[in-house]
């Protein structure tokens, strides 16, 4: 009788999936671009746990949020969920710790995040986002930071031709106010935010059917929203429209100061787009709103969307913090990536690979080898002393450029072949110009 146990199929949940190099690099360096924009603007970043307790994040994202979330009882006997996003995690955080951290807090968080909803193409029950806001502050400045922020992460991952989607839920609400549709305000701006889906019609008919609008009032909010031209001569057309309502004058003036401050800036005019019909269904946004959409794939749809909001953390504190965010949908940014070309070519894990010709020079092997990377350069040697050939084949496939090759001639010379794999030519380079040699070829 065998004692042998049978072996354990290897396989992934279903609505899971693995991340080998070729995907997961890329997705490495395309957070490390993102991070350095964030930093470079004074944003700090935070963890919290993927688990909490399921009090924090029940009823927090609506009934269908409820529903696809992760949630069990610990071994403590504890009811406890995996987050569904870093979102409600950061109200928590922010209750819980903004006495020691002070405002305006300004944060970063990039992690994973668990949803179990139904699978499909691109979608995934495990994925990661990216949030960032500043918090503790109603200033304006904080809104076109966001905006601007939004900028430089598009640019700093090479796109070119994008369009900041930018509204402000103060124009929207003193246009129903005007109307006299203020209670009706939830549910009207709710339909409007599926405009661009669905289209005029059905959004006037969602309007009269939830929120008691009449056909006229249904006209001239679509008239309003749909108001075409450049920035400017929008933002003239509903001064004369609704611009004597004090909420909508106070956002059109901060609507204003950010298309100024990206002048100033020197960004392109095409690369800020005032756009009236914008909403953001979500009730609790109520100033600066934001999407973003790539103009050579304006079906993959917002992958940078965000806004201003009154209070975070009121089911948490009693203390007021009101802040803007912004959240960058890191998968669907990659598929754009992919798909225009943006991502690199290369996902290999190191620059140079040292041939390690025989056993007994291992330590010089070492040594070149820390040399190298005391420069800056990512070098992997081979653990083993086997043909030079097998070496050669491995270094290939990992995708590395640039192969280092010291075997007893060349020591005795005090000079290394340099083969770059990616033309198959070798070069012999002399040590002490080793460093620069591949830097330059590189």
């Amino acid at each position: 009788m065998s004692d042998k146990k049978p072996l354990i199929q290897p396989r992934t949940l279903k609505g899971f999936r693995d991340f080998p190099p070729a995907l997961a690099m890329p997705r490495e360096q395309m957070i490390d671009k993102v991070r350095t924009v964030f930093r470079s603007y004074g944003f700090a970043p935070i963890d919290t746990p993927a688990l909490e307790y399921a009090e924090i994040l029940t009823g927090k994202g609506g009934d269908e949020s409820d529903k696809q979330m992760y949630r069990f009882t610990d071994n403590g006997g504890r009811d406890v969920a995996l987050r569904f996003d870093l979102t409600v995690p950061f109200a928590r955080f922010a209750a819980q710790h903004i006495g020691q951290l002070g405002t305006p807090f300004k944060r970063y968080h990039v992690g994973p995040v668990w949803r179990g909803e139904n699978t499909q193409h691109g979608r995934y029950r495990e994925f990661y986002q990216c949030d960032f806001d500043t918090i503790g502050t109603n200033a304006n400045a904080a809104d076109i930071e966001i905006a601007l922020i939004i900028h430089d992460i598009l640019a700093a991952l090479g796109f070119e031709r994008f369009s900041i989607h930018v509204n402000h839920r103060l124009v929207l609400n003193g246009l129903l106010a005007s109307l006299g549709l203020a209670e009706g305000a939830p549910a009207i701006l709710r339909a409007l935010d599926k405009l661009a889906k669905i289209g005029a019609e059905k959004v006037a008919a969602e309007m009269q059917a939830t929120a008691a609008v009449a056909p006229e009032q249904a006209r001239q909010i679509l008239e309003t929203v749909q108001i075409k031209g450049s920035n400017s001569e929008i933002l003239e057309e509903l001064e004369k429209k609704i611009g004597q309502h004090e909420r909508a004058a106070t956002g059109i003036a901060n609507l204003r100061q950010l298309l100024a401050a990206f002048a100033a800036a020197g960004i392109p005019e095409n690369r800020l787009a005032l756009d009236v019909s914008i909403a953001r269904g979500l009730d609790y946004y109520t100033g600066t709103v934001y999407e973003t959409l790539l103009d050579d794939l304006p079906g993959i749809g917002s992958i940078c969307s965000g806004g201003r909001y009154d209070d975070l953390a009121s089911l948490y504190s009693k203390q007021h913090l009101p802040g803007v965010g912004a959240s960058l949908g890191l998968d669907r940014l990659m598929a754009a990536m992919d798909e225009l070309g943006l991502l690199q070519d290369s996902t290999a894990p190191a620059d140079v690979f040292v041939v390690q010709f025989t056993e007994e020079s291992l330590a010089h092997y070492i040594a070149v080898s820390r040399r190298l990377r005391d420069a800056g350069l990512r070098v992997e040697l081979f653990p083993e002393a086997k043909g030079m050939g097998k070496q050669l084949k491995y270094a290939d496939r990992k995708g590395i450029p640039l192969t280092l090759i010291g075997g007893p001639d060349e020591m005795a010379k005090g000079v290394w072949q340099v083969k770059d794999l990616r033309d198959g030519v070798s070069e012999e380079v002399g040590d002490g110009d080793l460093v620069e040699y591949l830097q330059g070829k590189l």
